[in-house]
């Protein structure tokens, strides 16, 4: 019997003459971390803190309780703006992010044209500041003013609170940089009509549980992140009869169906903060290896680990492989912008891709991509999450919980599906795809952890 690692030569050669042999799918660390790594893993507090932050991320339940305007939830005042994604400024940011804070700037009345709004941004006019630093999550630009309306989640178990903006829809939207006239009108609407009546529904309904919305959804084709369609269709049933009963005039409770009923996405904006709730109660693990947060902002992706606090681990943001709308192209593509790789990090959107195999009709691939996508992640993670299970695996309940450890052992990257901005300003969405960390994020924080153990012996 024969062993066999790495390139299938040798192991094909052998079994061409009739000798056994076992293959072994294995890979070395990433490069320059062994140190770090032994170090990490010979932590006494590892495997305890890793099974109490996995422990508080599946306990935690994620309950829609309220749909307040971001200037009470979460005391936003005029010139303040929430983004998605670590820590950026105006310098430094892409063209979608710039886009969309010219709307937000527009949108609140800041400026009055385009060429107003840049300029007073270029001037640091405008604080910004990253949703997660504010328990909040943002989709592609993320950005959220005072006058935007958000969901409020909280986790019944943990009794943590989550935001996240209501979602526009898809196409030129200010999420994707966009911030046209229509832009803005869709935004006004919002904040005077839809805003309103889904608060005043929420209320007469009481709360509304998102995380059994979510094992459902996966169960009918969904995977929580670039496709929502049968999660949007049960939150609008959930909620029809006190839409319909709610008092407001007829009109204005046909555009709120219409508006959601054609909006697939909408209940990703659900989902997102039902996520960051579940991770946010598996922070402040000392010794903990478990990502807590993966985020982009279009110019660099960050990632967070329950053992390091709130510090970012960063690298440049890459640009996504996959679909494209209408003449646009890889050289229309901004790299990889948002917070709603959230998704991901617990364990669906991306790595729950096996339950949506469809998906790849908007990001790209083949059904098989899709199964293997999801066992791949099984690799780099410490658990499985028995509320979200896949159907075409047997039911098997996806992997959850990524290890910076793992990953660095076997050089797996979180594989997540995410839309694509234009990378001008202004542009919009332009497509679809596929993409992962830069491998960066993962030895920096893999670092930090080897810093913060105790010492060897």
């Amino acid at each position: 019997m024969v062993v066999a690692a790495g390139a299938d030569l040798f192991a094909g050669a052998l079994a061409a003459q009739a000798v056994p042999v076992t293959r072994v799918d294995w890979r070395p660390p990433l490069p320059g971390t062994a140190d770090d790594l032994t170090r990490v893993l010979a932590d006494p507090r590892r495997e305890e803190a890793n099974r109490i932050a996995v422990s508080r991320l599946l306990a935690a339940g994620a309950r829609l309780v309220a749909v307040r305007p971001a200037r009470e939830a979460l005391g936003l005042e005029p010139g303040r703006f929430l983004h998605a994604g670590p820590p950026i400024d105006w310098e430094h940011a892409s063209g979608p992010m710039r886009g969309a804070l010219v709307g937000a700037m527009l949108f609140e009345g800041l400026a009055a044209t385009p060429e107003e709004a840049e300029r007073r941004l270029a001037r640091g006019e405008a604080e910004l500041t990253p949703c997660h630093h504010h328990n909040a999550v943002g989709p592609m630009a993320g950005v959220v003013s005072p006058s935007m309306w958000m969901f409020e989640l909280e986790d019944p178990v943990h009794g943590g609170r989550s935001w996240c903006s209501l979602n526009e829809g898809l196409g030129k939207v200010l999420r994707y940089g966009a911030f046209g006239p229509e832009v803005i009108e869709r935004l006004h609407w919002m904040a005077s009509v839809l805003g309103p009546l889904l608060s005043t529904v929420v209320r007469a309904h009481g709360p509304v549980d998102i995380r059994a919305i979510i094992a459902q959804m996966l169960e009918m084709g969904d995977e929580g992140h670039n496709r929502n369609r049968a999660g949007t269709l049960m939150l609008l049933r959930e909620l029809l009869a006190e839409l319909i009963e709610c008092g407001a005039p007829a009109g204005a409770v046909a555009q709120v169906v219409r508006f959601v009923s054609g909006n697939d996405h909408f209940f990703l904006n659900l989902v997102m903060p039902a996520c960051k709730l579940a991770l946010d109660a598996a922070r402040g693990v000392p010794g903990s290896t478990l990502v807590v947060a993966m985020a982009r902002n279009g110019t660099e992706f960050g990632i967070q680990v329950s053992g390091t606090g709130d510090r970012w681990f960063t690298g440049p943001a890459q640009v996504p492989e996959g679909m494209y709308l209408g003449s646009y192209g890889p050289g229309d593509a901004n790299p990889d912008i948002g917070d709603s790789a959230i998704t991901e990090t617990a364990g669906i959107g991306g790595f729950a891709m096996a339950a949506a195999p469809a998906i790849v009709r908007f990001v790209g691939g083949e059904v098989r991509d899709a199964l293997d996508a999801t066992r791949r992640m099984y690799e780099i993670t410490l658990a499985e999450n028995p509320a979200y299970q896949v159907p075409v695996l047997d039911f098997r309940a996806t992997p959850t919980g990524i290890d910076v450890t793992k990953v660095v052992r076997t050089g797996v990257l979180p594989q997540i599906n995410t839309g694509i901005a234009g990378r001008v300003a202004g542009t919009g969405q332009v497509g679809a795809g596929l993409v992962t960390p830069p491998a960066q994020c993962f030895t920096s924080a893999l670092g930090a952890l080897a810093r913060d153990a105790p010492p060897l012996g």
